[in-house]
């Protein structure tokens, strides 16, 4: 437990993980019904941009940094700041005086959009992380917060008695088989509630097991829960060419039962934002539903070596030693 979000706070992977949560919860929003959200990883909720760690590692500066000057400066196109308005107007209200010096969290965030009839539910298995969350969210009723394993959590919370909900999956990434572990909590999660609304946020590192956790959460989700196709969606960005080994410098989600609207959404902001936010030539991002639409590849001007496909043909995760070597994604080789 020694990742540190701090030091990656606003950074192109918040920024992506973020629009994605922001478009999901104004949708659900359309609704008077309450709904609810989960969050596996919390986090600590708000992040101090001028504290010791954000200093030390400024990748905020080359984020959210980019977006609040193009913002402030109005140079965001018209249909891109119509989407992104929802996620600027909540960062905007936690900086009252207009300087950039906090970032919410995605709890944060979450909070900050949701209304009062709905609720949030956050574990936090740092037990540091977890008593600054309990501090930030005390006075908030809507906010339950327990100190556990996130993955645990998703078969205590699910499903929710709302029925209506969106759950973030975030890890950290700090053990080399966390993609075993996301598998087998997103196939617990999906089957206990389905109709849900699942962000799974991955790293675009190890590309080859990357790939194969997309691909085997597609077939399973397509042959043994019979999803339509339209219900499975992946966006990436990378904002310089991806190098194996190498730091971080690109990551994606994939979305399961996502809102009307968001491939149409994503397809607009993310041009302007790779273009924003990107370090290199070999900056990129790619939109890849099962289905897409005919043309669909014409409409993403993007170099897509080196990031995984998204074709559900490498049969189905399960957590039996067999099935994971199968995968790819046992943990002596992972």
């Amino acid at each position: 437990m020694n990742y540190r979000h701090a030091f990656h706070v606003g950074n192109f992977a918040d920024i992506l993980k973020h629009l994605v949560l922001v478009l999901c919860i104004e949708s659900l929003k359309k609704k008077d019904k309450p709904f609810r959200y989960i969050d596996t990883h919390a986090g600590i909720g708000r992040y101090d941009l001028t504290g010791d760690e954000a200093r030390r590692s400024p990748e905020w500066q080359e984020g959210i940094g980019r977006i609040w000057a193009a913002h402030k400066a109005g140079d965001i196109p018209e249909d891109v700041a119509a989407i992104l308005k929802p996620y600027l107007d909540a960062v905007s209200e936690i900086n009252y005086d207009g300087d950039l010096e906090s970032y919410p969290g995605s709890p944060d965030l979450a909070a900050t959009l949701m209304r009062e009839q709905d609720s949030l539910r956050l574990t936090e298995l740092h037990p540091a992380d977890k008593e600054t969350l309990t501090d930030h969210f005390f006075r908030d009723k809507r906010v339950k917060i327990e100190n556990r394993n996130g993955y645990e959590a998703l078969k205590a919370y699910l499903p929710p008695p709302e029925r209506r909900g969106v759950v973030l999956v975030d890890p950290p990434f700090e053990h080399r088989d966390e993609l075993a572990h996301m598998a087998k909590g997103a196939m617990g999660g999906i089957s206990r509630w389905p109709t849900g609304t699942y962000i799974f946020w991955r790293p675009l590192k190890d590309m080859e097991n990357t790939q194969k956790f997309d691909d085997g959460l597609a077939e399973w989700l397509l042959d043994d829960m019979e999803f339509s196709h339209e219900k499975i969606l992946l966006a990436d960005l990378w904002v310089k060419e991806i190098v194996e080994p190498g730091p971080l410098c690109g990551a994606g989600v994939v979305v399961v039962n996502p809102p009307y609207g968001m491939q149409e959404a994503l397809l607009t902001v993310l041009p302007w934002v790779t273009e924003l936010l990107q370090q290199d030539e070999g900056a990129g991002w790619r939109i890849n539903a099962p289905e897409a639409e005919p043309g669909l590849e014409e409409q993403i001007d993007v170099e897509i070596e080196n990031v995984p496909t998204f074709d559900p043909d490498d049969g189905n995760i399960e957590l039996s030693d067999e099935d994971l070597a199968e995968l790819g994604l046992n943990k002596n080789d992972i």
